[in-house]
């Protein structure tokens, strides 16, 4: 067994819409089939016993040693914890070479469990041993990690119910939730607009203090003190037990209650200033220990906290009732349980002091021994919900001191016997104010009802019916992304709205370019959405980064699919025919969100066959109005874009809206008939979105395929009276689509300069130069900078080889270097001559292109004497 080409998708794929390990399995002959392997299962099974069925749903045979790898990778993470539901093992069409695709909801967990899952079916193989229990434990170690806390996971699981995208900016707790102008972001309970200032007066104690009594709201008394025995002075001013706490301080660290006599005072003392240098001495307030959480201004939950106690049973020690307390399932280390487990640390070993016990002391029958003062549940505590009892003035209360303290949300601390009356009313007062308070004792209580904290701070950060989400269009296909994605973005720039747009030459940002290169991938368009000056994105969305790691979004509102041909990399990654690529295509038609629409070619049948995959409403262009598909879905009274009298016409039922062509520069009065198409799958994709039809109509007039506004993509341009076209053309349906357009404009003579590059099959290498050969009458060939596997000069043979039965070409020459065969080509040009440029280096070839049409129309210097 060979496992190769591990990999992560980490949004919507070829397989599913979950997340996804990938794997590539060769199996030798006679691991194919595991009933060729009669102890095989039985050793899986005695290793792991918890594992699933090794044969594959819905066949009787059993599987390859593939399917037992794809069962316990899964299996793995399920008995780890994790929620899953999707597993595959797929037959490449290399024998015994499989594909084995397994969910994961981290990450890093997926990874690990692969590798386990590998380890476990080589021990079963060979017969050696694997511990489970130490594999398992690793998995739950690094779940533990990865996964998000309970309270951050509790708002992301509130966004999701109200289909609000989210995405884990680090593997903490920060969190950006909806996509460009429209996000969010959170940092476990605070939301970004959490002020730092508020933020940094609820860390400073004493200032909280300070203003809360200014507002009207009880507070304890005491001071700051500089030293242990100014600390037992401030004990004796105040009179009584005394509370002693860090002035910056959390989770109940160094926080010492109800203390009492000057060696416990100093003690205490010691405690605090272990966690901070100032020290805060308060009077001690007897009563219960409560929360209120405040969002926005509202109180939307409230627990009593109780501190950590053990009940005797006359047999037991308090050591040993604490082990069995912490074996509850539910109580962990941290804070990604729903409880924490009780330490026996000095400070629990003092409390338990004052009450005349040690660790060792067996309580008796029914006798409580409290084990800290402070009801945290960080230290050990307990939590029980009293929201339904609050009175309405101690809520208003809270909801005034959050916003004295200026914090969005906030965990008050407060002491009374009570929460059916207002703290005047009772002596109560509240002792702290938390910035990013810890929600999981509203979560999960240990005893009453759980309150969805997630929903209303969901609630609080998105109004209702907004979902985070801008307008999100992706472009897929094998000719025609660029100018389609181009111009739809510039449609909707005429509109008012800032675009972000990906493509194979870069990453924009309105009308600036803020990366270069292939950005068609999934990383460019995820970098997109984390920009906050998007208002709407436009992505080309490539093969070869949907089979890489999926897309960089979970759904968008228009999917434009222009047509599948055979174009790019067949051959590669198991995408070996046309019907292979159209599914990898597809894949933006399936994640079309329900209200959303997919624009297809009417006249590509493989994209036609694609709307039975979309989720929402389907838009057909076609230049010929009478297609069949076209006509029927008109008929239908469905959405149609086509070509009529000169004019390209959005249909729909009783709708008409016409654009006439003669006013759309990108067609040349309709003669270039891809760029037709390219016009009416934009128009579908505007159409789908509801833009202004008058700013649709200036931003139609003001495109034209020049080398700014479209490089690469039919620019134009002349050249001492010759037509020069560069074009990034690169596959036989693209050059077929250009020698279309071609054959409209009139030349004396037709050149072209092409190279091929090397990881596209032989056959459709030699197939562009069969097409230009019949097209042209000079060909001139390069060799591509990137051979791409290929050895030098292996590139130009096979385009070589294409034009061996050239109807048209009858002057064949070989250049080394892309500028050389450009310079070559207009040497020979003369007027009404056309060429052809296919460029590989886009950008540099444009402007050696401008350079060489600029020293042509040079002016002639005349000296005078």
């Amino acid at each position: 067994m060979e496992v190769s080409r591990v990999r992560a998708l980490r949004g919507p794929n070829l397989w599913c819409r979950q997340t996804v390990i990938e794997a590539i399995v060769a199996c030798t002959e006679s691991e194919c089939v595991i009933d060729d392997m009669d102890v095989f299962e039985t050793r899986m099974r005695v290793r792991f016993p918890e594992l699933d069925i090794l044969k594959p749903p819905g066949q009787e045979q059993r599987g390859s040693v593939a399917h037992a790898l794809a069962s316990a990778a899964f299996c793995l993470q399920t008995k780890a914890g994790c929620l899953l539901t999707y597993s595959r093992t797929s037959l490449t069409i290399e024998p015994g070479v499989y594909q084995v695709v397994v969910e994961y909801s981290e990450e890093a967990v997926g990874l690990l469990a692969f590798e386990l899952a590998q380890e476990l079916c080589l021990a079963a193989m060979h017969d050696s041993p694997f511990d489970v229990n130490d594999a398992l434990a690793r998995l739950r170690a690094v779940n533990e990690d990865e996964r998000l806390g309970p309270s951050t996971g509790a708002i992301v699981q509130a966004a999701v119910k109200r289909n609000i995208p989210y995405r884990r900016l680090t593997r903490g707790s920060l969190v950006q939730f909806g996509w460009g102008s429209r996000q969010r972001r959170i940092q476990a309970a605070e939301t970004d607009r959490s002020g730092a200032i508020g933020e940094a007066i609820a860390q400073d104690k004493e200032l909280t203090k300070t203003l809360l009594a200014a507002a009207g709201v009880p507070v304890p008394g005491g001071r700051l003190v500089t030293s242990a025995e100014d600390a037992w002075a401030a004990a004796c001013e105040l009179g009584g037990p005394v509370v002693l706490k860090p002035r910056d301080g959390n989770q109940g660290k160094g926080v010492a209650v109800n203390v009492q006599g000057r060696e416990q005072v100093l003690a205490a003392y010691e405690g605090a200033r272990a966690n901070c240098r100032d020290v805060i001495v308060e009077k001690y307030f007897p009563g219960h220990d409560f929360r209120l959480l405040v969002v926005g201004d509202k109180l939307v939950a409230a627990a009593r906290r109780d501190p950590p106690q053990v009940t005797g049973d006359g047999e037991h020690t308090i050591s040993q009732l604490v082990e069995l307390i912490n074996a509850d399932p539910l109580r962990g280390e941290g804070h990604g349980s729903s409880l924490t487990k009780i330490r026996l640390d000095d400070i629990a070993l003092a409390t338990m002091a004052t009450q005349g016990y040690g660790a060792d002391s067996i309580p008796a029958q029914g006798t409580l021994v409290t084990l800290r003062n402070n009801a945290n549940l960080s230290t050990g505590g307990t939590a029980t919900d009293v929201t339904d009892h609050v009175h309405p003035e101690l809520a208003a209360g809270a909801v005034a001191a959050a916003q004295m303290v200026g914090l969005d949300i906030c965990g008050l601390d407060f002491v009374s016997d009570n929460v059916y009356e207002p703290l005047d009313t009772q002596g109560g007062c509240i002792v702290e104010v938390n910035a990013a308070p810890g929600l999981r004792m509203h979560l999960s209580p240990s005893f009453g009802k759980g309150r969805d904290v997630g929903e209303a701070i969901i609630d609080e950060m998105f109004a209702a019916g907004e979902d985070g989400r801008i307008p999100l269009v992706a472009v897929a296909g094998t000719n025609g992304k660029t100018t389609t994605v181009r111009l739809i973005a510039h449609l909707i720039a005429h509109g008012g709205q800032r675009v972000g747009m990906t493509n194979s030459d870069g990453v924009y940002i309105g009308s600036k370019r803020i990366d270069t290169g292939d950005c068609s991938g999934p990383r460019s368009a995820r970098n997109v959405l984390l920009h906050p000056d998007v208002d709407a994105a436009v992505f080309e969305t490539a093969r070869g980064g949907i089979l890489r790691e999926g897309l960089g979004f979970d759904r968008c509102n228009v999917a434009v699919v222009t047509n599948v041909g055979m174009g790019d990399h067949l051959g590669l990654s198991f995408i070996s025919t046309v019907e292979d690529l159209a599914i990898v295509k597809r894949v933006i038609v399936e994640n079309v969100a329900v209200d959303g629409v997919a624009v297809l070619n009417a006249a590509d049948p493989m994209v036609v066959a694609m709307a039975d995959n979309c989720p929402g409403a389907v838009t057909y262009f076609c230049s010929d109005r009478n297609h069949p598909v076209l006509a029927m879905h008109r008929a239908q009274g469905r959405p149609v874009v086509c070509v009529e009298d000169g004019d390209i016409v959005l249909a729909e039922g009783d709708f008409e809206r016409r654009f006439e062509l003669s006013a759309i520069p990108l067609t040349h009065n309709g003669a270039i008939s891809f760029q037709v198409e390219n016009v009416m799958a934009a128009l579908g994709a505007a159409w789908a979105l509801r833009l202004d039809w008058d700013s649709v109509q200036r931003g139609l007039a003001s495109f034209v395929s020049d080398a700014d506004t479209a490089p690469g993509r039919f620019n134009l341009f002349s050249y001492r009276g010759a037509t020069i076209i560069a074009d990034y053309g690169h596959n036989p349906d693209a050059i077929q689509a250009l020698v279309k357009a071609i054959d409209t404009m009139p030349a004396k003579r037709r050149s072209v300069v092409i190279s091929g590059a090397g990881d596209r099959r032989d056959v459709d290498i030699r197939r562009q130069t069969e097409i230009l050969g019949d097209a042209f009458h000079d060909v001139i060939l390069y060799q591509d900078m990137c051979q791409r596997g290929r050895t030098d000069g292996e590139v130009v043979a096979l385009l070589r080889q294409g034009l061996v039965n050239a109807s048209l070409c009858t002057d064949i020459q070989e250049v080394r270097g892309e500028f050389l065969a450009i310079d070559t080509a207009l040497e020979r040009l003369a007027d009404g001559d056309l060429c052809l440029i296919l460029v590989d280096q886009v950008e540099e070839a444009l402007a050696h292109i401008a350079q060489r049409v600029a020293e042509c129309v040079q002016p002639v210097r005349v000296d005078s004497e």
